[in-house]
C-alpha cells in the first residue's frame, strides 16, 4: 500500500525528475496533485519544470558523478529521466543500490541510445523495423550509405526532438547530413545510425501504460513532423482493424521487454495492413500533448498514476482532436505571445504556454489544442488558432 506524507516534511514522498522540459513541467504537476514533493533537474535554469516544482538544481546530467551526488543527496524515492541525456550507467548502479528508476534503469539505458533500442526491438524480439547500420566514422558511415542506399535517414544514435536528423536523397546530402548528425547529438559528435528509406502512408505513436492492473494501449495518435520533429498531432489516426491489431502486439511486446511502470511512446510506420517499428521513449511523447484535450487522463495524468503504482482501471477518450506545436526562431530571452483572447474565443480551443526562457534558433514554446467533430475540423481548429496568434521576438 502507498503511502504518501506531506511534502516538505521528513514523511514526504520525493521524486526527482533528470529533465524539467514541458513534459516534465506537466508530470511534475499530475505528482504534486498526489501529493509528491518535486525536485527539478536540467542542464540550465528555469525550465519550465523548474517554475513549479518543490526546488530545483542546475546540473550537467550527463556527468555521472553529479548526478550521484544529487541523488545520494535528496534519496528521492522514484527518479523519474525525461529526456535522453543523462549518465544511464550511473543510474543503472543507482537501481542496484535500491533507488527506483522510472520505468527502470535498464529501460533508459536501451532508449537512450537508439542502437540499444533497434538491437533489442530487432535482434532480440524480432520486430519488423527498417535496414540499419551504425557508424562511428566518416568512412564507416559512407560505407553503411552504400549498404542502405539513398534514399535513407541518418540520425545521432543519441538525440531527440528531431536534432541531428536529416534524410539523404542525393549524393549531394551526404556531406551534410555527417555535419548535422554530429552538430545535433545530445551528447556532442559520436556515433550515427542510417536507416533505409521506410515507404509508409502514416506514422503514429501509440501511448502504452504498463501499470499495476496491467497494460493499455491508448488510441493511436497520428502526426506530422519536420525533420523529425513534431509539428501537430490528432487522435484518434483512423487505422485498419489489422493494422491496430498489429501495433498493438508490437507495443506490449517492446513494452514488456523494457518493463517497469510508467507510460511509453511507442513510434511505428503504417503502410497499409504492414506495421514497421520505428522508436520507443519510456517517458509521455511530445506527439502526445493532445491527450491533454482528448480525454479524462492525460499521458502525464497517465504516467504519474503507473509511477506511483495506482491502477488504471478506465481511461475515457472524449473524441477527435488536434495539437499544434507553437514554435518560435530567433535568438532572444524575450518572447511575447498575445491575441489569446481571440484564440480562445472559438469552442474548443485550449493553448499551453511553456514559459521557456530562452530561444536560440528553433524551439517549441507552447502548444495549441483543440478538439471538434472529426480529427478534420480539430486540425483546421488549431491551424485557424496558429494564423490567429500573434509572437513578439523582442532583442536581448
Amino acid at each position: 500500500m502507498l503511502k504518501i506524507g506531506s511534502p516538505l516534511t521528513s514523511v514526504a514522498k520525493k521524486a526527482l525528475l533528470c529533465g524539467s522540459g514541458e513534459l516534465g513541467k506537466e508530470v511534475t504537476m499530475e505528482l504534486q496533485r498526489y501529493g509528491i514533493e518535486v525536485i527539478a533537474v536540467d542542464r540550465y535554469a528555469n525550465a519550465p519544470a523548474m517554475q513549479v516544482a518543490h526546488r530545483s538544481y542546475v546540473i550537467n546530467m550527463l556527468d555521472g558523478k553529479q548526478l550521484r551526488e544529487l541523488i545520494e543527496r535528496e534519496k528521492p524515492d522514484f527518479i523519474i529521466p525525461e529526456v535522453e541525456a543523462i549518465a544511464t550507467p550511473t543510474l543503472v548502479e543507482l537501481e542496484k543500490e535500491g533507488f527506483n528508476v522510472i520505468p527502470t534503469a535498464n529501460a533508459t539505458l536501451l532508449t537512450m541510445n537508439r542502437e540499444g533500442i533497434r538491437r533489442l526491438a530487432a535482434e532480440e524480439l524480432g520486430l519488423p523495423t527498417a535496414t540499419y547500420r551504425f557508424a562511428d566514422t566518416y568512412e564507416e558511415f559512407k560505407e553503411a550509405i552504400a549498404q542502405i542506399g539513398i534514399p535513407c535517414v541518418v540520425k545521432p544514435v543519441m538525440s531527440s526532438s528531431g536534432h541531428g536528423q536529416s534524410t539523404v536523397k542525393c549524393e549531394a546530402d551526404v556531406d551534410l547530413a555527417w555535419q548535422e548528425a554530429q552538430e545535433g547529438g545530445r551528447a556532442g559528435a559520436g556515433r550515427v545510425i542510417v536507416e533505409g528509406f521506410v515507404d509508409f502512408d502514416y506514422e503514429i505513436t501509440l501511448l502504452t501504460v504498463r501499470h499495476s492492473g496491467g497494460t493499455t494501449t491508448l488510441e493511436p495518435i497520428g502526426h506530422h513532423q519536420v525533420s523529425g520533429d513534431y509539428r501537430e498531432s490528432w487522435q484518434p489516426q483512423p487505422m485498419t482493424v489489422s493494422a491496430l491489431d498489429k501495433a498493438k502486439e508490437i507495443a506490449h511486446k517492446i513494452t514488456g521487454a523494457l518493463g517497469g511502470y510508467g507510460i511509453f511512446g511507442v513510434e511505428m510506420f503504417i503502410k497499409g495492413d504492414e506495421v514497421i517499428f520505428s522508436e520507443v521513449s519510456p517517458r509521455p511523447h511530445d506527439t502526445g500533448m493532445v491527450t491533454m484535450i482528448s480525454q479524462d487522463l492525460s499521458e502525464f495524468a497517465l504516467h504519474a498514476r503507473a509511477v506511483l503504482g495506482m491502477p488504471i482501471p478506465e481511461i475515457r477518450f472524449f473524441g477527435p482532436s488536434a495539437s499544434k506545436a507553437i514554435v518560435v526562431e530567433g535568438d532572444t530571452d524575450k518572447v511575447v505571445f498575445s491575441n489569446l483572447e481571440e484564440i480562445l474565443s472559438e469552442k474548443g480551443v485550449q493553448i499551453r504556454i511553456f514559459g521557456k526562457p530562452e530561444v536560440k534558433g528553433h524551439r517549441r514554446y507552447g502548444v495549441l489544442l483543440a478538439t471538434d467533430e472529426t480529427v478534420e475540423k480539430a486540425l483546421e481548429k488549431v491551424e485557424r488558432a496558429y494564423a490567429k496568434l500573434q509572437v513578439e521576438i523582442l532583442p536581448r
